[in-house]
């Protein structure tokens, strides 16, 4: 039995993890899937991105998980990976799912040609605005699976975007498992290519697109559940 803290990312909430959580039930294990402040049933909530970071670590510590397999999507990879360096002896690994990784000093809009997205949530009241079908086109998504998709999605609070992460050690020493899906571009980032290279990280490639949790739940609940029994070297 293992906990699993699943954060999903961009626009979306806990709602996002149904079908995978209730995969890891049946298989016996404990789902804790996680919304985020700013976004769906939270969406009132003010926040940043180190207003996501404490999210995570305060419901590890609320629950008093141990053992404990943070999940990380899309934009969450950088929050879930600032806070599994945060829980210390709690955690037992961490999973980037297709997802961003925090560089210390830089924000998920870093790195990448990012001008538009700043320009959306100027014009936006600071928020990442909605997106529509064309979006997840090409993502191994069915029809149901996108509009499941769209109407899960709130808008995304920028300040989560555009401040910086700050880790405290590097990124490599913890045990991880990144999993790459092929349809959203069949490598890592230059920065998880050379995470990888860490004696404690391992990669999973998965034949879907960038939204796993709905395009093939079962498969991501399977490949989950064996990164949470894999010794941390």
């Amino acid at each position: 039995m293992t906990n699993f803290v699943l954060v999903a990312g961009a626009r979306l909430g806990a709602s996002a993890w149904d079908e995978v959580a209730a995969e890891l039930r049946a298989a016996g294990h404990r789902p804790h899937p996680l919304t985020l402040s700013g976004l769906a049933e939270k969406r009132d909530v003010p926040a940043g991105q180190q207003t996501h970071v404490q999210d995570i670590v305060a419901e590890v510590e609320r629950l008093d998980l141990r053992e404990v397999v943070l999940v990380g999507h899309s934009y969450a990879g950088v929050p879930v990976g600032q806070a599994a360096e945060r829980i210390g002896g709690r955690l037992a690994r961490v999973v980037f799912v297709d997802s961003d990784v925090p560089v210390d000093g830089q924000s998920f809009l870093s790195g990448w040609p990012s001008d538009h997205v700043r320009k959306e949530i100027e014009e936006n009241d600071g928020f990442w605005p909605l997106v529509g079908t064309d979006y997840y086109a090409d993502q191994g998504l069915t029809d149901e699976q996108i509009s499941r998709l769209l109407d899960d999605a709130t808008p995304h609070p920028g300040a989560t975007l555009t401040e910086p992460a700050v880790l405290t050690r590097p990124l490599g020493d913890l045990p991880a498992t990144y999993i790459k899906c092929l349809l959203d571009g069949d490598e890592p980032t230059p920065v998880v290519a050379e995470l990888l290279k860490s004696e404690r990280w391992n990669l999973v490639e998965m034949d879907t697109g960038h939204w796993p949790m709905y395009s093939q739940p079962r498969e991501l609940a399977r490949v989950l559940a064996e990164s949470g029994t894999a010794t941390p070297s």
